[in-house]
């Protein structure tokens, strides 16, 4: 759900570009670069997903995949959501250069919320039953937290836009389940071609 530019204040934008920037650092200290290739992988099909969007008042809707990626990779959905969003806004003009540190933040940090939440769920074992509670959980979160924490953002930059809150969750239901059906196809099919994924998952960040 990307925010457009022209919308928040400066001093949000300022917020934003903060957490980004650490998000970002501690990502890249964090990142196992054996695992370079996944991230990579992950970071493809959030540009992908987010790409095909429609647009919803200052924002759009579209799938975001955060929050299975979030569970795979940890603290590394900053620098890799970062390469795609920067694309995004190079190629297809979404969102834009000044609202980047936020729509990041929009995006990583529900996907780093599943991480810690989720992960231990995988720890139990890799059951079928686990692993649709993880990836139903993933989509929930990951797409819940981002509606939440975008909601929350344009609460604080005025009543101009308190209207176009209920409008973004309404829109926003169709994305937490197909979000988390191909959250649960993924795992899925990493339990049977890839299991060690899963298994070290808590080890990429």
């Amino acid at each position: 759900m990307h925010l457009s530019e022209g919308v928040l204040q400066s001093s949000t934008l300022l917020v934003g570009a903060t957490f980004a920037v650490v998000g970002v650092a501690i990502g890249l200290k964090k990142m196992n670069y054996e695992h370079l290739s996944l991230t990579a992988l992950l970071a493809s099909a959030f540009f992908v997903a987010s790409t095909i969007h429609i647009p919803v008042g200052i924002g759009s809707v579209h799938l975001i995949l955060n929050g299975i990626a979030g569970l795979l990779l940890g603290w590394s959905v900053f620098p890799a959501f970062l390469v795609a969003l920067i694309l995004q806004a190079l190629l297809f003009s979404f969102g834009g250069f000044s609202v980047l540190g936020i729509n990041l933040c929009v995006m990583a940090l529900p996907a780093l919320a599943v991480h810690y939440i989720v992960s231990p769920i995988l720890k139990r074992g890799l059951q079928r039953p686990i692993l649709i509670l993880a990836g139903t959980l993933s989509g929930i979160i990951g797409v819940g937290g981002a509606a939440l924490i975008a909601s929350i953002i344009l609460i604080f930059n005025g009543e101009a836009y308190t209207d176009l809150i209920g409008l973004l969750l309404v829109s926003h239901l169709p994305v937490f389940v197909i979000d988390s059906l191909i959250s649960v196809g993924v795992l899925l099919t990493l339990s049977k071609m890839l299991p060690e994924v899963l298994c070290k998952n808590e080890r990429i960040s």
